[in-house]
C-alpha cells in the first residue's frame, strides 16, 4: 500500500481487525520511510459495477461517492455511524447481487431513498430534495404531504 504522505510502497501493517459490522477489515499501517501512520479498509467486491447515468453516460461505481451523498443527507442527525455504514454496505451488496454489471443511477437513488426512509426522516427528505430535484418550497410541501398523508410514504418507484 502506497504511503499517502511520501509515496513509499514499503508501508507495514501494524494492526488488523474487522469493522464493527464485519463487512470490512480495518488495517492500521505505518511507513518505515517517513514514519507516517494511516488506516486502510479492505472490503469484498463481488463484481465491477458501472453506473448508467440518466444522460446515458457510463461511469465506474464509486462506493465513496455513495457514502458522501448519504453522509451529506445524514449531517448533524442523531444516528450512529455504524448504522450509516451498514446502510451503505447493504446498498452496495444489493447492487452487486443484482446480477448485472451495469446499474442505472435511478436504481441507486431508489435504494438510498428506501434506506434513508427507514433510518431517519430528515435525512430522507434532504436526499429526496436533491434526488427529485426540488426547485421551490412548494415541492417540499407536496413531498411532505405525501410523506405524512400516506402510511407508507411517497412512491419512489416512478422516479
Amino acid at each position: 500500500m502506497r504511503c499517502p504522505y511520501c509515496g513509499s510502497l514499503a508501508s507495514q501493517v501494524k494492526d488488523s481487525r474487522p469493522t464493527e459490522d464485519g463487512a470490512a477489515i480495518r488495517r492500521r499501517r505505518v511507513c518505515p520511510d517517513c514514519g507516517g501512520r494511516f488506516t486502510t479498509f479492505e472490503r469484498v467486491q463481488l463484481r465491477e459495477l458501472t453506473v448508467v447515468k440518466s444522460s446515458g453516460r457510463r461511469v465506474p461505481f464509486d462506493r465513496d461517492k455513495l457514502a458522501r451523498s448519504v453522509e451529506i443527507a445524514m449531517r448533524k442527525r442523531p444516528v450512529e455511524s455504524e448504522r450509516v455504514e451498514r446502510l451503505i454496505s447493504g446498498i452496495v451488496r444489493r447492487l452487486e447481487s443484482m446480477g448485472d454489471s451495469e446499474v442505472h443511477s435511478e436504481v441507486i437513488g431508489r435504494l438510498v431513498m428506501e434506506g434513508l426512509r427507514a433510518l431517519d426522516d430528515v435525512a430522507y427528505v434532504r436526499f429526496a430534495s436533491v434526488y427529485k430535484n426540488f426547485r421551490e418550497a412548494k415541492d417540499f410541501e407536496e413531498f411532505l404531504e405525501e410523506l405524512s398523508g400516506s402510511g407508507d410514504g411517497p412512491d419512489t418507484s416512478a422516479v
